[in-house]
């Protein structure tokens, strides 16, 4: 990442808590993160939202109080819900990984499972500006993301993990990913890039990446970079159920894209279309597609390690 950065004092945050992020564990996060901001000088406020929505009105009105940061402790879930209200304004994002995935973490370099390191991070103040994406979905809704847009077998997996009830956890994912690998299919898509490139083919998946990875460290994007104003876009053509069981492992090295079945583009905006088929960002649902996904530079500042 090659973002510019700036030093600014941080004395007063608002840290934003989802208490289910981590399966319980972003609660405890925010407190050792919050005592260790106040060890440091910094005035702390908590908050925490009754759900989605609530915890987006919250961070929208944290950024209207003039803090210094608002603070996530949870996972891309809740960076996700901050990042609605932080894209386009000035308030850095300061981040207390504490959820299942934490890709955003992992792409900025910031300390996973230790919140007192974390918040240190914070308190230093320092501050990459980087790029977000923006999203229009068929009903006319805008959300920005600032990790990967997932379509295709993903998309379908995440489906199913939010269908079932049963296990709970990480097993539950691992479940879906079993069942959807025993109804592969070839999945027809249209997708149309800001050059008129237009790829119209069946696919395993498409991602649009600003960041590298998803999933927990899945490098579906190995060479995105979030401040180089393009997504990086990996295509899997459509393959048989063997190939694709030896493909995926490939996936958490970023060695995949070298491929034949695999294609990329770099592109500042795009418009993906194929029946049936949802789209995910940050990990969260948006809609059905076809979406219009497009490059958002520069829109968020981020705190970083020195």
């Amino acid at each position: 990442m090659t973002a510019g950065r700036e030093r600014r004092e941080i004395r007063r945050v608002v840290v934003l808590t989802n208490p289910a992020a981590g399966g319980g564990h972003a609660d405890k996060a925010a407190r050792r993160a919050s005592a260790r901001l106040r060890d440091l000088g910094v005035e702390v406020l908590n908050v925490v939202g009754a759900d989605p929505d609530d915890a987006v009105r919250v961070a929208r009105e944290a950024v209207g109080r003039e803090v210094d940061a608002l603070v996530t402790a949870g996972g891309d879930g809740m960076i996700s819900l901050a990042l609605q209200a932080l894209a386009g304004t000035d308030v850095p994002l300061g981040v207390v990984p504490a959820g299942t995935g934490n890709d955003h973490a992992r792409a900025y370099g910031l300390p996973l499972g230790d919140p007192e390191a974390a918040a240190e991070v914070i308190a230093a103040g320092t501050v990459a500006t980087v790029d977000l994406g923006r999203v229009t979905t068929a009903d006319g809704t805008v959300r920005h993301f600032g990790s990967v847009l997932a379509t295709g077998f993903d998309s379908l997996v995440s489906d199913r993990t939010n269908r079932l009830t049963w296990p709970r956890g990480r097993m539950r994912y691992n479940l879906a990913i079993l069942v959807e690998f025993a109804n592969l299919r070839p999945l027809p898509f249209r997708i149309t890039l800001a050059d008129g490139t237009v790829i119209d083919r069946d696919l395993t998946l498409a991602a649009v990446g600003n960041t590298s990875s998803y999933g927990g460290g899945m490098r579906i994007c190995p060479s995105a970079d979030p401040s180089d104003g393009e997504f990086d876009l990996t295509v899997v053509h459509a393959m048989r159920r063997r190939r694709v069981a030896r493909f995926f492992p490939t996936v958490f090295k970023g060695t995949h894209i070298d491929h034949p079945e695999v294609e990329t583009h770099r592109t500042t905006a795009l418009r993906i279309e194929s029946p049936g088929i949802t789209a995910y960002a940050d990990g969260e649902f948006l809609g059905p597609l076809p979406v219009d996904v497009e490059m958002a530079p520069a829109a968020l500042r981020i705190i970083v390690p020195t």
